[in-house]
């Protein structure tokens, strides 16, 4: 039995990113929300940067999302969630570095530009990611298989969730939809989304849209038909 403690915020990405590895892993963890705009008296003894994921194993905490994600692949080696050979390990973290590097910024600069310029900028940006992910990431990595690296789940694919979790938000504030030059984008997304792990912390359509509304200081209009 494991005696991991899991600091999350419903809301975080980079939270969902860890929950989903632990779900996968079947990993026995006790859960504990934080508020972001009230932590709790010691957060920072356990989170030095204040922020979520953290978690308590052991002796040992550790933060950021991505260093938390590799730490248990290594100590719960089982299922593996990234390849065990070095150079396709080494072409996985680089897909994970280009999904916190240019993926989540572009997503980040055409929602929350400060203006229409920027947001422009930013739909282009996005796009760009998209068709390279398109052409070069699924198109030449997963071969026939319905994940990033194969027939497997692993983190790359992990590590990209959460932003398509929240492309609704993209379509309700920016008008925007998946290219339809990225077919293996969407089958991709399709098969993921189905998965027990994603699905147990997912958020509903109405949660994201009546968040961003308050931050980007739109108006709220959610279909009732939106889970």
């Amino acid at each position: 039995m494991s005696n991991l403690k899991l600091y999350y915020a419903k809301a975080s990405t980079f939270s969902q990113r860890t929950r989903v590895v632990l779900l996968e892993k079947g990993i026995e963890f006790t859960p504990i929300e934080i508020d972001l705009q009230n932590k709790p008296e010691g957060y920072t003894q356990i989170s030095r940067y204040g922020k979520v994921p953290a978690i308590a194993h052991g002796d040992l905490n550790i933060y950021e999302s991505a260093i938390i994600d590799e730490y248990l692949e290594e100590v719960f080696p089982e299922p593996a969630l990234l390849p065990s050979e070095p150079g396709a390990k080494a072409i996985a973290r680089i897909w994970i570095d280009y999904a916190n590097t240019r993926f989540v910024p572009a997503f980040n600069k055409f929602l929350r530009g400060k203006d229409s310029t920027e947001q422009e900028q930013g739909r282009r940006e996005f796009i760009e990611s998209l068709l390279y992910i398109e052409q070069e990431g699924l198109g030449k990595l997963s071969g026939n298989g319905p994940y990033w690296l194969g027939d497997k789940v692993s983190l790359v694919d992990i590590s990209f969730y959460p932003w398509f979790e929240r492309l609704p938000i993209l379509e309700h504030f920016r008008k925007f939809s998946l290219p339809a030059e990225t077919p293996r984008i969407q089958q991709w997304w399709n098969t993921l989304r189905d998965r027990q792990s994603i699905q147990a912390v997912e958020n509903p359509v109405s949660f994201y849209i009546e968040r961003f509304s308050k931050v980007l200081g739109e108006p709220t209009t959610v279909g009732a038909a939106q889970k």
